[in-house]
């Protein structure tokens, strides 16, 4: 197993020296300290922070990622981590799903704004006027419905 200095784990890993600091005072990593006070690091240490810089990547919180980390003094199989894992990109699975399903209704919505400012004579202030009737927009056109029949 390898021993690495706070450096070289930055240089692995991506991560600057502070971040480094600060995911070992929030408890995702733990150095060893030498007699002189120098922090050194592990194979280990640099497999969670890769772990944590891919976990943040995915929506995951510092909290959340902490808890799958626990779960190691809880289950040294690691079936509980696993498991916990399992359900929580699950779970960010589903939850991306459904802003993904607003996402495409925004994007429907500003097609749909644009094809009707595209064909507007005057722009903001206009309906396209005959084309409505024939607009694949115009059962959610605010504009068509709310004219006044045209004699």
């Amino acid at each position: 197993m390898g021993r690495y200095r706070i450096g070289e784990v930055s240089e692995h890993t991506g991560l600057s020296l502070r971040t480094i600091r600060y995911y070992e005072e929030e408890g995702l990593i733990a150095s060893e300290r030498s007699a002189g006070g120098q922090r050194w690091y592990t194979d280990q240490d640099i497999v969670y922070l890769k772990r944590i810089i891919e976990l943040k990547g995915l929506g995951f919180s510092l909290s959340e990622i902490r808890r799958i980390i626990e779960l190691k003094a809880e289950d040294e199989s690691g079936n509980k981590r696993r498991s916990e894992l399992l359900a929580q990109y699950r779970k960010k699975l589903s939850e991306d799903r459904i802003k993904l399903e607003g996402l495409q209704s925004h994007i429907d919505e500003l097609e749909w704004h644009i094809h009707q400012l595209e064909k507007a004579e005057d722009g903001f202030t206009s309906c396209p006027g005959s084309l409505c009737a024939s607009c694949s927009y115009s059962s959610r056109c605010i504009f068509f419905k709310g004219l006044p029949a045209r004699n």
